[in-house]
């Protein structure tokens, strides 16, 4: 038998759906996403920590569960709302169904609603809070309003220093902000050591292991609630060693060198954003998660340059550093689930240690 539930946002609308997954309360920051596929790869990005994931594709599921296409272990949004879930799913790789492992992961999920109205809501109105319950009379629209993402980084990075692919060519220390499986596969594909991080590894550390290149990962919340991570990078670029951010990474990067960053209105999350390369005057197909975004006319133009540029609303999406060997891009070049076409910017990174070594 369905049981109701309800999503009620902080404005006061409600929607009245049906509850699959764990069954419980929980209140976050709505978010939607465009992607037509890759909704295991979504639901195990750690950068949707303390967010209530809205899929935009109206049937979720059906390819079930495939632990080998997860982006982590965890799933860290704390909700996931679809229109329609796919109960018995058909693929030779399916280890379980999506109702399943949300019910395993302790996920409160809600389906069934007008996702195309919320959708709606959220692009003309903004990114809004929201409660998902059984009971309305429990929808306390002031503690609705009141919450916020908070202890992001902190809270899912590792705790614990790891090494992956020991006999790599390329030694590689990963800050894990909260990095996905594919930034890690990207890296060994191309003969690298990896060394994964926890987010606090202070700059010393960083001098002892002496790595070819540092990567700067994904992960969740404002970048500006980071300011020990932000004063730790400002002493790690004086080390000199090449450096690639991607999302989290770059915007992190950029508040180092006294760039600043905004909330965007609704953010980019999908498959499918324009990024053009203002050097050659290429578009790429890009696939992102992200809320918020540097602030292009920050940039002091005698440190960095706009290296990408969002087609549909013109915010930054990479800076290439002028006098030292850094880079970042606000997009996903690992691009799991979504476009890999520009996976060459990790060809760039090994580039950038070839030359930095001779």
């Amino acid at each position: 038998m369905q049981s109701k539930a309800y999503l009620v946002l902080e404005n006061g609308k409600i929607f009245e759906g049906f509850s699959f997954g764990s069954v419980g309360e929980v209140i976050g920051e709505i978010v939607f996403t465009t992607g037509m596929t890759g909704y295991l790869e979504t639901l195990t990005d750690k950068s949707y920590y303390g967010q209530i994931i809205l899929q935009t594709f109206p049937l979720i599921g059906n390819v079930g569960v495939i632990p080998q296409d997860f982006e982590s272990q965890t799933v860290s949004a704390c909700g996931y709302i679809v229109k329609h879930w796919c109960k018995e799913p058909s693929n030779f790789r399916c280890k379980g169904t999506l109702h399943a492992f949300l019910a395993d992961k302790n996920i409160v999920g809600l389906y069934g609603i007008d996702t195309r109205e919320l959708t709606k809501i959220l692009r003309e109105q903004g990114t809004m809070n929201g409660m998902i319950t059984s009971d309305l009379q429990n929808a306390d629209l002031r503690k609705i309003k009141a919450y916020s993402v908070t202890n992001a980084v902190e809270s899912v990075s590792v705790k614990e220093i790891s090494v992956l692919n020991p006999d790599g060519k390329y030694s590689i220390a990963l800050f894990d902000f909260g990095y996905k499986e594919n930034i890690v596969r990207e890296l060994v594909k191309r003969n690298c050591k990896v060394t994964i991080l926890p987010h606090d590894t202070p700059a010393e550390r960083i001098k002892e292991l002496a790595p070819d290149g540092i990567l700067l990962s994904n992960g969740p919340g404002d970048p500006a609630d980071n300011p020990e991570i932000i004063n730790n990078l400002r002493e790690i670029v004086h080390l000199n060693i090449p450096i690639f951010g991607i999302c989290l990474g770059h915007q992190l990067l950029a508040l180092s060198f006294g760039f600043q960053t905004e909330k965007m209105k609704f953010g980019h999350r999908g498959a499918n954003q324009p990024a053009k390369d203002l050097i050659t005057g290429r578009t790429y197909i890009t696939s992102q998660n992200h809320g918020y975004a540097v602030k292009t006319e920050s940039i002091d133009q005698s440190i960095a340059k706009l290296w990408f540029l969002n087609v549909n609303d013109n915010t930054c999406e990479g800076i290439k550093y002028l006098h030292k060997p850094i880079f970042s891009v606000q997009f996903h070049p690992e691009g799991c689930g979504g476009p890999q076409d520009t996976a060459f910017l990790f060809d760039r990174f090994i580039e950038e240690m070839d030359r930095y070594a001779t």
